[in-house]
Protein backbone atom coordinates (compact mmCIF):
# COMPACT_ATOMS: atom_id res chain seq x y z
CA UNK A 1 0.00 0.00 0.00
CA UNK A 2 1.26 3.40 -0.60
CA UNK A 3 0.88 5.89 1.90
CA UNK A 4 -1.16 9.07 1.11
CA UNK A 5 -4.24 7.12 0.13
CA UNK A 6 -7.51 8.29 2.40
CA UNK A 7 -8.29 5.47 5.59
CA UNK A 8 -10.46 6.00 8.30
CA UNK A 9 -8.62 6.01 11.61
CA UNK A 10 -9.44 7.01 15.33
CA UNK A 11 -7.86 9.47 17.53
CA UNK A 12 -6.88 8.50 21.19
CA UNK A 13 -6.00 10.86 24.09
CA UNK A 14 -5.13 9.60 27.37
CA UNK A 15 -1.92 10.13 30.28
CA UNK A 16 0.29 6.84 31.12
CA UNK A 17 2.66 6.59 33.82
CA UNK A 18 6.35 6.92 31.92
CA UNK A 19 8.89 6.43 35.32
CA UNK A 20 6.02 8.05 37.29
CA UNK A 21 5.89 11.10 35.27
CA UNK A 22 2.26 11.63 34.55
CA UNK A 23 2.55 11.57 30.40
CA UNK A 24 -0.05 12.69 27.97
CA UNK A 25 -0.25 11.28 24.66
CA UNK A 26 -2.20 11.32 21.54
CA UNK A 27 -2.13 8.08 19.32
CA UNK A 28 -3.93 7.81 16.10
CA UNK A 29 -4.51 5.81 12.91
CA UNK A 30 -2.77 2.00 12.01
CA UNK A 31 0.02 0.95 10.78
CA UNK A 32 3.65 1.60 10.70
CA UNK A 33 4.60 3.35 13.78
CA UNK A 34 5.49 7.25 13.22
CA UNK A 35 6.67 9.44 16.67
CA UNK A 36 6.76 12.93 16.52
CA UNK A 37 8.98 14.73 19.30
CA UNK A 38 7.32 18.81 19.77
CA UNK A 39 9.96 21.78 20.02
CA UNK A 40 10.80 23.48 23.13
CA UNK A 41 7.48 25.60 24.25
CA UNK A 42 5.66 23.52 22.03
CA UNK A 43 3.39 19.84 22.79
CA UNK A 44 0.74 17.28 21.36
CA UNK A 45 -1.87 19.68 20.68
CA UNK A 46 0.71 21.85 18.19
CA UNK A 47 1.27 18.67 16.14
CA UNK A 48 -2.67 17.76 15.69
CA UNK A 49 -2.91 18.83 12.23
CA UNK A 50 -0.11 17.08 10.89
CA UNK A 51 -1.07 13.80 13.00
CA UNK A 52 -4.47 14.20 11.75
CA UNK A 53 -2.78 13.68 7.86
CA UNK A 54 -0.72 11.13 8.42
CA UNK A 55 -3.10 8.73 10.77
CA UNK A 56 -4.21 7.94 7.87
CA UNK A 57 -1.88 5.65 6.81
CA UNK A 58 0.20 4.99 10.06
CA UNK A 59 -0.22 4.67 13.49
CA UNK A 60 1.06 8.35 14.89
CA UNK A 61 2.15 8.69 18.20
CA UNK A 62 2.16 12.42 19.52
CA UNK A 63 3.33 12.85 23.26
CA UNK A 64 3.75 15.85 25.51
CA UNK A 65 8.01 15.65 26.68
CA UNK A 66 8.26 16.15 30.43
CA UNK A 67 7.97 19.83 31.53
CA UNK A 68 5.49 20.86 28.69
CA UNK A 69 1.99 20.46 27.73
CA UNK A 70 -0.16 18.48 30.19
CA UNK A 71 2.88 15.91 31.23
CA UNK A 72 4.40 16.40 34.39
CA UNK A 73 7.72 17.43 35.46
CA UNK A 74 11.45 15.81 34.95
CA UNK A 75 12.58 14.91 38.68
CA UNK A 76 15.18 17.20 38.39
CA UNK A 77 17.33 19.05 35.60
CA UNK A 78 17.68 16.79 32.65
CA UNK A 79 19.53 17.01 29.53
CA UNK A 80 19.50 15.49 25.64
CA UNK A 81 20.63 11.99 27.29
CA UNK A 82 17.41 11.86 29.50
CA UNK A 83 15.12 12.96 27.76
CA UNK A 84 16.24 10.35 24.94
CA UNK A 85 16.13 7.82 27.61
CA UNK A 86 12.37 8.89 28.15
CA UNK A 87 11.56 8.33 24.97
CA UNK A 88 12.76 4.80 24.82
CA UNK A 89 10.65 3.89 27.79
CA UNK A 90 8.30 5.43 26.65
CA UNK A 91 8.42 3.48 23.13
CA UNK A 92 9.05 0.21 24.91
CA UNK A 93 5.67 0.40 27.23
CA UNK A 94 4.09 0.04 23.58
CA UNK A 95 6.46 -2.78 22.74
CA UNK A 96 7.80 -0.19 19.95
CA UNK A 97 10.85 -1.21 18.52
CA UNK A 98 11.05 -0.15 14.58
CA UNK A 99 9.33 3.16 13.76
CA UNK A 100 9.46 6.76 11.70
CA UNK A 101 11.26 9.47 14.32
CA UNK A 102 10.66 12.71 13.63
CA UNK A 103 11.83 15.32 15.78
CA UNK A 104 10.87 19.49 15.28
CA UNK A 105 13.56 22.39 16.68
CA UNK A 106 14.73 20.75 20.46
CA UNK A 107 12.79 17.31 19.81
CA UNK A 108 15.60 17.08 16.66
CA UNK A 109 18.19 17.31 19.85
CA UNK A 110 16.17 14.01 21.33
CA UNK A 111 16.08 12.53 17.49
CA UNK A 112 19.26 13.23 16.62
CA UNK A 113 20.94 11.77 19.54
CA UNK A 114 18.36 8.26 19.39
CA UNK A 115 19.05 8.00 15.88
CA UNK A 116 23.02 7.92 16.04
CA UNK A 117 22.67 5.94 19.26
CA UNK A 118 20.18 3.10 17.91
CA UNK A 119 20.44 3.10 14.28
CA UNK A 120 18.42 0.08 13.47
CA UNK A 121 15.46 1.47 15.64
CA UNK A 122 14.63 4.12 13.53
CA UNK A 123 13.68 3.20 9.73
CA UNK A 124 13.60 6.67 7.93
CA UNK A 125 14.44 10.04 10.42
CA UNK A 126 12.70 13.90 9.72
CA UNK A 127 14.19 16.49 11.13
CA UNK A 128 12.33 19.70 10.81
CA UNK A 129 13.67 22.91 11.66
CA UNK A 130 15.58 20.89 13.96
CA UNK A 131 18.13 22.41 16.93
CA UNK A 132 21.44 20.81 18.40
CA UNK A 133 24.53 21.01 16.00
CA UNK A 134 26.14 24.44 17.31
CA UNK A 135 28.07 26.63 14.41
CA UNK A 136 30.99 28.25 16.04
CA UNK A 137 29.25 32.07 17.54
CA UNK A 138 26.14 30.10 18.42
CA UNK A 139 28.39 27.71 20.38
CA UNK A 140 29.85 30.38 22.23
CA UNK A 141 26.91 32.21 23.08
CA UNK A 142 25.13 28.95 24.35
CA UNK A 143 28.70 27.59 26.83
CA UNK A 144 28.80 30.92 28.49
CA UNK A 145 24.86 31.51 28.62
CA UNK A 146 24.92 29.29 31.92
CA UNK A 147 27.62 32.11 33.30
CA UNK A 148 25.74 34.86 32.13
CA UNK A 149 22.16 33.45 33.62
CA UNK A 150 24.37 33.73 37.30
CA UNK A 151 25.78 37.55 36.32
CA UNK A 152 22.69 38.76 34.86
CA UNK A 153 20.88 37.56 38.57
CA UNK A 154 23.49 39.81 40.35
CA UNK A 155 21.36 43.01 39.49
CA UNK A 156 18.25 41.39 40.22
CA UNK A 157 17.41 43.79 43.01
CA UNK A 158 17.90 46.85 40.66
CA UNK A 159 14.94 49.04 39.65
CA UNK A 160 14.08 48.25 36.10
CA UNK A 161 16.25 44.87 36.02
CA UNK A 162 12.85 42.89 34.74
CA UNK A 163 13.19 44.77 31.52
CA UNK A 164 16.36 44.83 31.05
CA UNK A 165 16.57 41.14 31.49
CA UNK A 166 14.00 40.92 29.08
CA UNK A 167 15.70 42.74 26.26
CA UNK A 168 18.80 40.97 27.27
CA UNK A 169 17.33 37.67 26.30
CA UNK A 170 15.70 38.80 23.97
CA UNK A 171 18.25 41.21 21.81
CA UNK A 172 21.36 40.02 22.69
CA UNK A 173 21.22 36.50 23.33
CA UNK A 174 18.51 35.97 20.77
CA UNK A 175 16.23 33.52 22.97
CA UNK A 176 13.29 34.07 24.92
CA UNK A 177 13.04 30.48 25.95
CA UNK A 178 15.37 30.57 28.93
CA UNK A 179 13.14 33.61 30.27
CA UNK A 180 9.83 31.55 30.15
CA UNK A 181 11.39 28.59 31.64
CA UNK A 182 9.88 27.95 35.23
CA UNK A 183 11.52 26.01 38.29
CA UNK A 184 13.87 22.79 37.35
CA UNK A 185 12.90 23.41 33.24
CA UNK A 186 15.28 26.73 33.73
CA UNK A 187 18.21 24.49 34.50
CA UNK A 188 17.08 21.91 31.96
CA UNK A 189 17.00 24.09 29.39
CA UNK A 190 20.58 25.57 30.19
CA UNK A 191 21.49 21.80 29.99
CA UNK A 192 19.85 21.00 27.09
CA UNK A 193 21.45 24.02 24.80
CA UNK A 194 24.69 23.57 26.49
CA UNK A 195 25.24 19.98 24.45
CA UNK A 196 26.75 20.71 20.72
CA UNK A 197 25.58 17.34 18.92
CA UNK A 198 27.44 18.31 15.99
CA UNK A 199 29.23 14.79 16.40
CA UNK A 200 26.36 12.90 15.89
CA UNK A 201 25.36 13.85 12.28
CA UNK A 202 28.00 11.41 10.64
CA UNK A 203 27.14 8.11 13.51
CA UNK A 204 23.15 8.77 11.07
CA UNK A 205 23.18 5.65 8.62
CA UNK A 206 19.21 5.98 8.01
CA UNK A 207 18.05 7.79 5.57
CA UNK A 208 17.09 11.39 6.73
CA UNK A 209 14.88 14.26 5.46
CA UNK A 210 15.73 17.39 6.70
CA UNK A 211 12.69 20.19 6.10
CA UNK A 212 13.68 23.55 6.67
CA UNK A 213 11.53 27.27 6.85
CA UNK A 214 13.07 30.09 4.40
CA UNK A 215 12.71 32.41 7.24
CA UNK A 216 13.26 30.47 10.25
CA UNK A 217 15.35 32.39 12.50
CA UNK A 218 15.37 30.43 15.15
CA UNK A 219 17.34 27.46 13.79
CA UNK A 220 18.65 29.79 10.98
CA UNK A 221 18.38 27.71 7.30
CA UNK A 222 21.97 27.85 7.39
CA UNK A 223 22.50 24.75 10.53
CA UNK A 224 19.89 23.05 8.05
CA UNK A 225 22.60 22.99 5.15
CA UNK A 226 24.76 21.98 7.68
CA UNK A 227 23.46 19.19 8.58
CA UNK A 228 22.79 18.09 5.39
CA UNK A 229 26.21 18.50 4.61
CA UNK A 230 27.33 15.94 7.52
CA UNK A 231 24.18 13.41 7.46
CA UNK A 232 25.39 11.18 4.97
CA UNK A 233 21.71 10.00 3.44
CA UNK A 234 20.04 13.11 3.62
CA UNK A 235 18.36 15.38 1.13
CA UNK A 236 17.30 19.12 2.37
CA UNK A 237 13.63 20.31 1.64
CA UNK A 238 13.21 24.55 2.29
CA UNK A 239 9.41 25.65 2.69
CA UNK A 240 8.38 29.06 2.24
CA UNK A 241 7.23 29.58 6.58
CA UNK A 242 9.41 30.60 9.49
CA UNK A 243 10.39 27.75 12.23
CA UNK A 244 6.96 26.02 12.77
CA UNK A 245 5.59 24.83 9.37
CA UNK A 246 3.12 22.13 11.05
CA UNK A 247 1.65 25.57 12.58
CA UNK A 248 1.78 27.81 9.35
CA UNK A 249 1.68 25.17 6.43
CA UNK A 250 0.67 21.60 8.05
CA UNK A 251 -0.88 20.88 4.41
CA UNK A 252 2.50 21.43 2.48
CA UNK A 253 4.51 19.43 5.24
CA UNK A 254 2.74 16.85 5.72
CA UNK A 255 2.87 16.09 1.92
CA UNK A 256 6.60 16.35 2.42
CA UNK A 257 6.85 13.92 4.35
CA UNK A 258 4.34 11.08 2.75
CA UNK A 259 6.10 12.04 -0.39
CA UNK A 260 9.54 11.01 1.37
CA UNK A 261 8.18 8.08 3.28
CA UNK A 262 7.35 6.85 0.03
CA UNK A 263 10.48 7.02 -1.59
CA UNK A 264 12.55 3.77 -2.37
CA UNK A 265 9.36 1.39 -2.22
CA UNK A 266 8.48 2.57 1.45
Amino acid sequence: MRLGLVIYYTMEEKFIDINGIKTFTRIGGAGTPFLILHGWGGSADSWLKVQENLARNLQVFVLDLPGFGKSGLPPRPWDVQDYMEFVLDFLESYNIRQYYLLGHSFGGRISIKLSAQFPDRVIKLILVDSAGPQPTKKKFWKKVLPSIASFVSIFSSWPGFQLFRRFFYQFIIRSTDYLKAMGVMKETFLKVISEDLTSCLEKIKVRTLIVWGARDKITPLKDGRFMNSRIQHSDLVILPCNHNPHLEIPEDLSRKILDFLNKNGD
